[in-house]
């Protein structure tokens, strides 16, 4: 029979597996930290949005506080320890797990648009990708034919339907440049011979290694939970977790509260108290699976960029705010450069809070991160329960 776990302890273990388990460090933050969290998370989640910061810096200032966001730029993009592929989303990831992901490689079906491009352009694709070898590492619009963008946000022209495709595949790599823009190059020239030349895991065995990851990086989740953590098949993974459970590897548990069984890593850390102060990124693994966030601190948490202004409930780019190992809050923020200020566009607490305290540790969490995107003031509108509070308390 599982051992049962009440919601609480649950709670503990999946923060201190996330990097939340122990104070940020108070001397300069190095690579040696980034190491450290990375360790914890396994992968840092990219996206587009800047509203506030590119949302792959966050999950360091949740853990870190403040840090020179250029030396994470140098770990993740010159060290050699780091690339970017699809892991839970568009991620990057330790450079020695690539073999861990040569499965998803070679079973990547075309999408529509490159079906499309190859009946239109019969060896364009290949095309693309020999002017890759030969000037690379180039940007889309470094291509001899790329040609024009069919739309916006994802509006891709042909040349970039290419080099994603190629990405996706293996074919080649890619860094971030200025703007965020992807830099790509032939991945045996970015990714060191000996793990390249690696023999890939079968997509069972790599399965299996994922889902454990996914377990060591939750510390406790269901299912559903641990296979979402690098996009696996959950039918798939069911199986394989019952044989990790057969051998030990996992520890099969009922948290009070969840309908599906869960899983727990055995050298998950069993915190006595709750710990952790931060305000995270949507795109934090903390909260990936919005589920998940719900079982686990009873908080309704959607990311609401793409509703209509009208309809919003919390604003445009919302940051939940966590408090001693709590969600009490969310936050919609914006990082005005030009005006170097940092705006709180509104502010909500949630039931059974206590108000001052939140807003007191909100306001100094929000002059931390003002000071760490090196912006000179924080400017509070009006919008939410918490505004008032907070107003005062900054």
């Amino acid at each position: 029979m599982a051992a049962r776990i009440d919601v609480r302890t649950a709670r503990r273990i999946a923060l201190a597996a996330q990097g939340f388990g122990k104070n940020r460090p108070t001397g300069r933050v190095d690579v040696r930290h980034f190491r450290s969290v990375i360790g914890s998370v396994g992968l840092l989640q990219l996206d587009s949005v800047n509203v506030l910061e590119r949302s792959h810096y966050l999950p360091m200032f949740s853990r870190l506080g403040s840090y020179d966001r250029a030396g994470l730029d140098r770990y993740t993009a010159r060290s050699g320890e780091m690339f970017e592929y699809w892991g839970h989303a568009a991620s990057l990831l330790p450079t020695e797990d690539y073999p861990l992901f040569g499965w998803r490689m070679e079973t990547m079906k075309p999408w529509p648009r490159i079906k499309k491009l190859q009946q239109e352009r019969p060896g364009y694709i290949d095309d693309v990708e020999g002017e890759v070898r030969d000037r690379g590492p180039l940007t889309v619009s470094d291509l001899d034919d790329g040609g024009p963008r069919t739309g916006p946000w994802w509006g891709y022209g042909q040349g970039k339907i290419a080099l994603e495709w190629l990405f996706a595949r293996g074919r080649i790599t890619a860094r971030r440049g200025a703007q965020f823009i992807r830099v790509y190059d032939l991945t045996e020239r970015v990714i060191p011979e000996r793990i390249f030349r690696a023999k890939p895991l079968a997509q069972e065995e790599a399965y299996r290694e994922l889902l454990l990851r996914g377990a060591r990086h939750h510390g406790i989740g269901t299912a559903a939970d641990l296979a979402d953590y690098y996009r696996l098949k959950v039918p798939e993974a069911r199986p394989i977790l019952a044989d990790l459970v057969a051998e030990g590897r996992l520890i099969e548990v009922q948290v009070d509260g969840w309908r599906h069984g869960a899983y727990l890593h055995p050298d998950a850390v069993r915190p006595r108290g709750s710990r952790g102060t931060a305000l995270l990124s949507p795109f934090d693994s903390l909260v990936w699976s919005r589920d998940r966030t719900e079982r686990l601190f009873g908080f309704h948490y959607r990311i609401e960029i793409y509703v209509p202004r009208p309809e919003r409930v919390y604003g445009y780019y919302v940051l939940p705010f966590l408090l001693d190992g709590e969600m009490v809050g969310r936050v919609d923020l914006k990082a005005h450069r030009n005006q170097s200020v940092l705006e709180v566009r509104s502010a909500f607490h949630e039931d059974e809070v206590d108000v001052p305290r939140a807003a007191a540790a909100l306001a100094a969490e929000a002059a931390l991160i003002a000071e760490w995107l090196g912006l000179d003031d924080v400017r509070f509108a009006r919008r939410g329960n918490l505004m008032a509070a907070l107003r005062d308390a900054a």
